[in-house]
């Protein structure tokens, strides 16, 4: 583990802004849950949340070695709900390229252990996503080395992929 840039954090424009960004939940979020219960449904068996792994995946498939993560639009910058906010708009984009570029550090270090990183935006339709997690598991037997039929190659300016759920194949 590196160590980590920290941004220093701006004044609040407001106490009410101030409480509301604590109130964001960094893990078990509504869609997140929601997502969990539509791979359940479908018959898989997951990990949640399992450290060791780059990024601590929302998701994890032991066994396929795929890496779920459930991607917020505002603070993963999605490209058709990602908006800076007005205020202390140098920070916030400081802030969240630097969540961009983490996420592309943790996709390589997956890829490199051999493991499958997906990304699920959190406008997608969930039992989609689902679906496409279950193909993955059944195309992907093993350690994932070469991209599989159907995966969409990750952008290469350091964004985030197109909408839909993503395999992040380097």
């Amino acid at each position: 583990p590196g160590t980590r840039d920290k941004i220093e954090t701006p004044t609040p424009s407001s106490a009410a802004v101030s409480a509301q960004m604590r109130r964001m939940p960094r893990r078990d979020s509504t869609g997140e849950v929601r997502l969990r219960s539509e791979l359940h449904r479908l018959g898989l068996r997951f990990r949640k949340h399992l450290r060791g792994l780059p990024g601590t995946p929302d998701v994890v498939f032991t066994r396929a070695r795929i890496a779920v993560f459930f991607d917020g639009c505002f603070w993963h910058c999605c490209p058709d709900h990602g908006v800076l906010p007005k205020s202390n708009r140098a920070w916030w984009k400081a802030k969240l390229d630097g969540n961009i570029a983490r996420d592309r550090r943790n996709d390589k270090a997956l890829v490199e252990l051999g493991w499958l990183p997906v990304r699920v935006w959190e406008h997608e339709d969930l039992h989609d996503a689902a679906l496409v997690i279950k193909d993955l598991g059944e195309v992907v037997p093993g350690p994932v080395t070469q991209p599989f039929p159907g995966a969409r190659q990750q952008a290469g300016d350091g964004s985030h992929p197109e909408v839909g759920v993503t395999p992040v194949i380097t």
